[in-house]
């Protein structure tokens, strides 16, 4: 009896060796390694000058739209001060041409016109007096002809105060508005391009984020084409890692996943990239060692807790199999 449980004892232990060896365990999740990536951003400002203020300097979080620097724009500030009173100017004078002539300037007119009518009667009037004299011999035709040129005169007279009353009634022409209107326009628009340049003068940040290098100081002479600062945006990080190929199929875009720190961290995560092409392409003979071998980059994005990530930190990726189609949010338990 005792030979006999020996003997099946020995058989199952050979047995759970055997197994052991040819049956693979079911594998229930992956594991990648990799490093952290952050995008960087070199900031400029995209006007020239010098440095009047700098606001923030390395490690410190800035947000979106936050002022980081600020160039010396007092030159800027003259001359937007001289353009605004240009242009306050320039709307007094086309509000006086819309407005038209005054109610004094039109009563002052019709005047002057009552006037020379006045005139031109009287001149008239004497005029046929003269003639009546020169008929009967009482005076000479000189003195009659010079009665006829005051009559005309005083008719010329009257003539240029109907058209003046005329004109002061119809106002100012509508070539001189527009040429007033657009003489304005030409005002704003150069009070347009210093408020313009004005605000070119400060740098913001265009992101939330970490400045990483502060590489100017006040003083400095700045250009769009030398960086100020150096921010590392704090959205999205990922974990860049490479994904072999005979796992392919089973890590879909959207998969959640576990980033491990050295330290002891854990961020929830989900694949957000997985490339198209392989890293690295096989020799014209290709064989199935060969396909095993290759590898395609995927980025792995963080959800939250991305402060506690640095560029280039090593990292563990931890990706369970089998998931089920992520949806909109991957990031949502």
């Amino acid at each position: 009896m005792k030979k006999i449980l020996t003997l099946i004892l020995l058989l199952a232990v050979a047995a759970v060796v055997w197994f052991s060896r040819h049956v693979a365990p079911v594998q229930t999740e992956l594991i990648l390694h990799g490093n952290v990536d952050i995008r960087q951003v070199e900031l400029a400002f995209n006007a020239s000058g010098r440095i009047d203020k700098m606001l923030v300097t390395e490690g410190d979080y800035v947000k979106s739209g936050q002022l980081l620097a600020r160039l010396d724009t007092v030159r800027q500030q003259l001359s937007l001060v001289q353009l605004k009173a240009q242009s306050q100017a320039q709307r007094e004078v086309l509000a006086r041409y819309l407005a038209g002539s005054r109610p004094e300037e039109i009563r002052g007119a019709r005047a002057q016109r009552d006037a020379a009518r006045a005139t031109l009667a009287d001149a008239t009037a004497f005029y046929q007096r003269q003639l009546e004299l020169v008929a009967r011999h009482f005076v000479s035709a000189q003195q009659a002809d010079s009665a006829k040129f005051s009559s005309e005169k005083a008719r010329a007279q009257l003539n240029a105060a109907a058209e003046t009353l005329r004109l002061a009634e119809q106002g100012f022409r509508k070539e001189d508005v527009a040429t007033a209107r657009a003489t304005l326009a030409a005002s704003e628009a150069a009070e347009a391009v210093i408020l313009r340049d004005i605000g070119e003068g400060e740098l913001h940040a265009p992101s939330d984020g970490v400045i990483e290098n502060r590489i100017l100081e006040p003083g400095d002479m700045a250009s769009p084409l030398k960086p100020v600062y150096t921010l590392a945006l704090t959205k999205p990080v990922w974990v860049r890692s490479y994904l072999p190929e005979t796992e392919l199929g089973q890590v879909p875009v959207g998969a959640r996943a576990k980033v491990h720190t050295d330290s002891g961290q854990i961020v929830r995560a989900w694949v957000g990239y997985v490339s198209p092409a392989a890293e690295f392409t096989p020799k014209t003979v290709e064989t199935t060692d060969i396909r095993a071998s290759l590898v395609y980059q995927t980025r792995i994005f963080v959800c939250e807790g991305g402060a506690v990530l640095r560029q280039g930190m090593p990292a563990t990726v931890i990706i369970p199999l089998n998931q089920k189609a992520a949806g909109d949010d991957p990031c949502r338990d």
